[in-house]
């Protein structure tokens, strides 16, 4: 196959050859004879992936013809000959067995803590209940002495008859005959020290414009 393409390339360059010659020829005189041309006649086309393929496909068949003849060998059994010496053959020593695996009871930590929360919630639900119950004795103690204190109170007080009113004389409200209070100024006692100091200060009040009138004018 690669022959015959091989030639038929070389035959397809030397026309071109030909043709390139023949038309150099003719280009510079058109007075000369003109050449009668012939008739094409057709030939296949000789691509090269053509090729390409009928190759890649030989070599696949190849391969598939070796592989299934490996296949059918490997399906052949082989008998092994007994061995060239006359000793007994060697037991094959056993491997050794393995014990079975004892299962071992796995600790998790969300179990370890679900047990201290179980714990904690019942000691929380204890106390609460503790509680309760304290406040109830308390409530039962507290009244329990307050009932012993009203007994007591009962038992020590004298009871006194209020009088009755007199409905044939009703109360009535009369003006009162005292007369009114006067109104006075408070006298309030103020100490040394502090009239000392409200003097020099009204002093010192009165003699502020007398000294700015003795001052030179600035201008």
């Amino acid at each position: 196959m690669e022959t015959l393409a091989f030639q038929a390339e070389l035959l397809v360059e030397r026309e071109g050859a030909q043709e390139i010659i023949e038309s150099s020829c003719t280009v510079g005189g058109r007075a000369r004879k003109k050449k009668q041309l012939k008739a094409t006649c057709q030939r296949p086309f000789n691509l090269r992936t053509e090729q390409r393929g009928h190759l890649k496909k030989e070599q696949l068949m190849k391969k598939i013809h070796k592989l299934a003849g490996e296949e059918e060998k490997l399906w052949i059994p082989i008998a092994q000959g007994l061995p060239w010496t006359t000793d007994e053959p060697k037991c094959l020593i056993k491997p050794p067995v393995k014990k079975n695996t004892i299962p071992i009871d796995l600790k998790l930590h969300n179990d370890i803590r679900a047990v201290e929360r179980a714990r904690f919630a019942h000691q929380v639900t204890e106390q609460r209940s503790l509680i309760k119950q304290y406040k109830m004795e308390r409530v039962t103690q507290q009244k329990l002495e307050e009932d012993e204190e009203i007994k007591r109170l009962r038992k020590e007080l004298i009871p006194k008859a209020q009088p009755m009113p007199h409905f044939d004389r009703p109360f009535v409200p009369r003006r009162s005959e005292k007369q009114p209070t006067v109104p006075r100024e408070p006298t309030f006692c103020i100490p040394q020290h502090k009239t000392i100091k409200c003097y020099k200060m009204s002093c010192n009040d009165t003699s502020g414009p007398s000294r700015l009138q003795h001052l030179p004018s600035s201008a």
